[in-house]
């Protein structure tokens, strides 16, 4: 039966073209694969985790929030992959949709002061061709993910060097997406099917629950996501656990690392009393105490991602240089 309540009519919608709207970000702000110095000790001794977890088959996973993109480490983020550093990456939807724009026209990013008054905001035509992906994605039992690098990649988009939804493809590293229906432009569009969206990111869901069946001994990172990392994470966890007690086995013991600019304590083993705001921080609760609490270690970064990120590049680099010499 359909709804009782009266639907909003896309058919009415206005669409304009990517070339008509002026972005805030381009492919200048991508820096260069470099080393810089390592300051923060907290990621060297991440990075020796990461080795340590790889070398022994245990999982790394990244997960992120959109700005990391944006704040232009794709070479460094890419090459960890090729290198066999990372087992899963997992992003939002926006994510995807800053990688496939910059794959496609090397740019991306809207002023959303300008174009929500103006009622364009969001109402691109090429971005939408990401639903036709994830509609033809779902017919076929893809993941989100997987799906959209498929296309950069095997389409050869002009940009795809950076995208790191086609390196994922290429090299057979998961790139999950995690999508919240309502909360990304393409959601706009009168081609979006919410189905299809929400079958192909619940594929990426039980790919990524899957990665963390290794995760014991391993390492888990997010880098900027204040509510998807935390909140995909706490529930695939339970999900390995339920299953790993099934055998009389745990996942624990691994290292959880939050990188972002909110103020934290040293020690955040403790999960922040209810009358504090950072309660609210999920990242601190769920990442760095809640999950951890029956072993593992919860460390926090405090730092921007085109600082923090390079810097965890460079002492794995520097470790591998170590070990190899």
């Amino acid at each position: 039966m359909p709804s009782r309540y009266p639907l909003f009519d896309r058919s009415r919608l206005s669409l304009a073209s990517l070339a008509e709207r002026r972005h805030d970000l381009d492919l200048s702000v991508l820096l260069p694969l470099a080393p810089v110095p390592v300051t923060e000790i907290t990621l060297a001794t991440v990075a020796e985790r990461i080795q340590m977890a790889r070398a022994q088959d245990r999982a790394v996973v990244l997960m992120m929030g959109a700005h990391v993109l944006r704040a232009g480490v794709q070479r460094y983020l890419i090459d960890l992959m090729a290198r066999g550093m990372l087992s899963c990456v997992a992003m939002n939807g926006a994510g995807a949709i800053h990688d496939f724009e910059l794959a496609l026209i090397g740019a991306t990013t809207e002023s959303v002061a300008t174009y929500i008054r103006e009622g364009r905001f969001g109402l691109w035509r090429e971005t939408g061709r990401l639903n036709e992906i994830v509609a033809q994605a779902a017919a076929e039992g893809l993941g989100f993910g997987e799906a959209v690098g498929r296309v950069i990649e095997d389409e050869g988009f002009p940009n795809r060097e950076i995208s790191v939804l086609a390196a994922g493809y290429r090299l057979g590293v998961p790139v999950t997406v995690h999508v919240g229906i309502g909360q990304d432009i393409v959601h706009e569009l009168p081609n979006c099917d919410g189905a299809a969206v929400g079958a192909a990111s619940y594929c990426d869901f039980l790919i990524f629950a899957k990665v963390l069946e290794r995760l014991a001994g391993g390492v888990v990172m997010n880098f900027g996501s204040a509510v998807m990392a935390p909140e995909v994470f706490l529930k695939a966890l339970a999900m390995v656990r339920n299953v790993a007690a099934r055998r009389g086995a745990k996942v624990e013991n691994f290292v959880s690392l939050v990188c972002d600019l909110l103020d934290l304590p040293g020690d955040c083993s403790r999960e922040p009393v209810r009358d504090d705001p950072r309660y609210f921080f999920r990242p601190w609760k769920t990442m760095l105490a809640r999950t951890v609490a029956g072993g593992g270690m919860g460390l926090y970064v405090k730092g921007s991602h085109r600082l923090t990120f390079p810097q965890l590049w460079s002492a794995i680099v520097c470790q591998q240089s170590a070990a190899g010499s």
